[in-house]
């Protein structure tokens, strides 16, 4: 049985589920999650011999959400991460992301190697830092409807968004959500994020109107704003790791994601996928699995719990 609580990290307060005895493992989710997306890995994980935490990042849920669009940058969450770490007493830890919670999960290992041991990324490829903003890279490819940047204008996105929650999440979590990047990924002119779906489909199997129940009384409290900042910093966070320019993750690392996951297939994330070891050259798997989506530890837990299960255990064991 897992628990509940809030800790202070980093100056803020972070609503925590956790689980377990044993190494650390940190779990970061992704944009518009919350840690109730790893509810199938914390019994998992926790059984396998893990003391498992997932937070409500930052902007997200029960944890705080800053005012400030500034106060969500990379440093900023992966400072929590660090903060939760030290926070739970501890030195060291194995940090898992997804979708947003990848990145953070990345860095954490880019940042601090000294903390922490092993990193596993689902969906989002690790950090390859081009040669300009991404927003401005968009720009000079002629993309200018690209999510990304509808979502940058503070007010826009959240006025669509907070509309009808339940109707935002059914879409984005239950329909087509990213499986179908000419869909999802590009915003039609005066259509919307959502302009491209109904909310009258069926969910999928693997999310219960009880699931879906969940989310959307959690946003409808909390808004989407903090969630949507982590946008806002795109740019920003490329001017800040000009320092990593080039680096490597040398920690043992992991990579998940779904065959149909428009983040892997579409504008960003193929070309990244096919060169992970570039930036992971201690890769100890990847692992895509064949007809999953984005929301690939919802839709295929036994197969995802089974990937981490194997690779934290080696892990840990160094």
């Amino acid at each position: 049985m897992s628990s509940t609580r809030m800790i202070k990290a980093n100056g803020v307060e972070l609503f925590v589920r956790e689980a377990g005895q044993g190494p650390l493992v940190v779990l970061c989710h992704g944009w518009p999650e919350l840690s109730y997306s790893w509810r199938h890995q914390i019994p998992a994980l926790a059984g396998a011999g893990f003391h498992v935490v997932a937070p409500d990042m930052r902007g997200y849920g029960q944890s705080a959400a800053p005012p400030d669009v500034n106060a969500y940058s990379i440093f900023d969450t992966v400072g929590d991460v660090v903060g939760l770490v030290q926070a739970l007493g501890e030195t060291k830890a194995m940090v898992v992301g997804h979708d947003w919670g990848a990145p953070v999960a990345w860095h954490a290992a880019l940042f601090r190697p000294d903390i922490f041991t092993a990193v596993a990324g689902l969906s989002v490829p690790p950090p390859f830092r081009g040669r300009a903003k991404p927003l401005e890279l968009l720009r000079q490819g002629g993309v200018t409807n690209f999510y990304w940047q509808y979502f940058q204008a503070p007010g826009i996105a959240e006025a669509e968004l907070e509309r009808d929650v339940a109707r935002t999440m059914r879409i984005v979590l239950g329909g087509r959500g990213l499986a179908d990047p000419t869909a999802a990924m590009f915003v039609q002119e005066g259509k919307g994020f959502l302009g491209h779906a109904g909310a009258e489909e069926p969910l999928p199997g693997w999310l219960s109107e009880a699931d879906l129940a969940y989310f959307t009384e959690s946003f409808r409290k909390s808004g989407f704003r903090g969630g949507l900042n982590w946008y806002r910093n795109i740019d920003r966070n490329w001017e800040l790791t000009a320092p990593w320019q080039d680096a490597q993750i040398h920690q043992p690392s992991l990579f998940i994601a779904g065959s149909k996951d428009a983040v892997i297939t579409g504008l960003i994330g193929a070309k990244r996928v096919n060169e992970l070891e570039r930036v992971l050259p201690n890769l100890k798997g990847k692992l895509i699995l064949d007809g999953a989506g984005h929301w690939v530890q919802q839709e295929r837990p036994d197969e995802v719990n089974a990937a981490l299960v194997k690779f934290l255990t080696a892990s840990a064991a160094q």
